[in-house]
């Protein structure tokens, strides 16, 4: 039996994906969860076979869950998304993501691809991969990225220092590197192209 974690801030979602999931009869899904926070918590708790993560949830994202988990514990992960941008893509394999598809398959191909992954194989969804090898790289260094990641809902330069255990002066240097990088005068701004161009 393959253990699942569900994580996804879309209830409806969640609960239909839940439900079809538990009729194949080698999956048991062990835990719903509704955010980013949830989802790290349960996975370390319960070390479920496969986590299934919603990219864009509130608090950390699916990658960040990913990532935290896979250095932690044995569980696989499989990234879901319904922007399947392809510098998403390349952070999320990265980061050690074993899965990578859009929201818009079935839960059979779904089923499928836990399977693959449980067994310690890879997917990466086709049309994802073709867009990724064409993309533009990002000029942006990881650490950049992850200041704009951690400030794109509006965190002060104090919250974002914080979280990436950073001194302010550094983020505000960051911060200052991003906008003459990106040719953009806001960080918000700059968080608007980095999302687009699917670097965050």
């Amino acid at each position: 039996m393959i253990r699942v974690l569900l994580a996804d801030d879309e209830g409806m979602i969640r609960s239909a994906l839940s439900a079809l999931l538990r009729l194949e009869p080698d999956i048991e899904v062990v835990a719903e969860c509704a955010d980013g926070d949830e989802a790290l918590a349960a996975a370390l708790r319960l070390v479920p076979d496969v986590c299934l993560l919603d990219l864009e949830m509130p608090g950390m994202d699916g990658v960040e869950v990913a990532s935290r988990v896979t250095r932690a514990v044995s569980t696989r992960c499989v990234v879901v998304t319904r922007h399947a941008r392809p510098g998403v893509l390349r952070r999320a394999l990265s980061s050690g993501v074993s899965g990578f598809l859009p929201k818009s398959r079935g839960a059979d191909e779904v089923a499928a691809v836990i399977r693959r992954v449980a067994a310690g194989g890879r997917y990466v969804d086709p049309e994802v991969a073709a867009d990724a090898l064409s993309d533009e790289r990002s000029p942006l260094t990881d650490r950049e990225l992850d200041v704009l990641r951690a400030g794109r809902r509006g965190e002060t330069t104090g919250q974002i220092a914080r979280r990436l255990s950073l001194a302010p002066g550094t983020v505000r240097n960051h911060v200052s590197a991003i906008l003459g990088k990106l040719g953009v005068g806001t960080r918000q701004q700059a968080v608007l192209v980095a999302e687009e161009r699917g670097w965050i």
